[in-house]
């Protein structure tokens, strides 16, 4: 069975100062996208990876996966505007005979085999699921003009949802072709869209996403861990 990843990695560095692509800052001695392509690449299940990068940074990033002899990358393409585009990018070059998609945020560097493998192997019957971890904190929805409370959310109906998410490909592309003028924040929202239900499995309170420096520090902090 085939299972392609395509990893969003046209983010900005914005945040870290400078004008660097956010995933080729440095984390533990090596650019922030290579630690999840690492663990791909020690995936039984995952048999190709396609990246969707800044244009600017392609030939940088290509230097990389050779230099680093990441034999999983098959493609990278130019990223998008927004999210969205830079995945709609790398579905045009999925392979005819694959069956699942995993997408993962470049930005998630904590990210294990176990988890990769566990996805897999649900989404063959659930045909849907995002990695996820239980809310536990106090969350409120706030009118946007007046920052007044509305409602307090009932916390245990919650989860804050991470990546990896998994789909059958043919799920995934029908998400994308009805999406009308609907700008998701992830992927499995096209899915809900779509009225396919989407399965939570547990993840890990690690399984963070670098967006801030307090983010680099932290997800440092883990790596020494392991």
């Amino acid at each position: 069975m085939k299972v392609e990843v395509i990893v969003p990695a046209a983010g900005s560095g914005i945040r870290f100062g400078g004008d660097i692509a956010k995933t080729l800052i440095n984390l533990a001695g090596k650019p922030l996208v290579l630690h999840c392509l690492d663990v791909f690449e020690k995936s039984p299940s995952v048999s190709s990876v396609i990246l969707a990068a800044d244009a600017r940074h392609l030939k940088q990033l290509e230097t990389m996966i050779r230099d680093h002899r990441l034999k999983k990358v098959k493609a990278i393409v130019a990223g998008g505007k927004t999210r969205r585009e830079s995945i709609e990018n790398a579905l045009k070059v999925l392979d005819a005979n694959t069956k699942i998609v995993m997408v993962h945020d470049a930005a998630r560097p904590l990210i294990t085999v176990d988890l990769l493998e566990a996805a897999i192997a649900d989404c063959v019957t659930s045909g849907a699921n995002v990695i996820a971890v239980p809310v536990v904190s106090t969350i409120k929805e706030v009118d946007p003009q007046t920052r007044v409370i509305r409602k307090t959310l009932e916390r245990s109906l919650l989860w804050e949802i991470q990546t990896p998410q998994t789909f059958k490909k043919e799920i995934l592309l029908e998400a994308y072709v009805k999406r009308g003028s609907f700008e998701p924040t992830d992927d499995a929202s096209l899915v809900e869209k779509l009225g396919h239900p989407v399965k939570i499995m547990e993840g890990s309170r690690r399984n963070i996403k670098v967006t801030t420096p307090e983010d680099l520090i932290l997800a440092e902090a883990l790596l020494k861990q392991k």
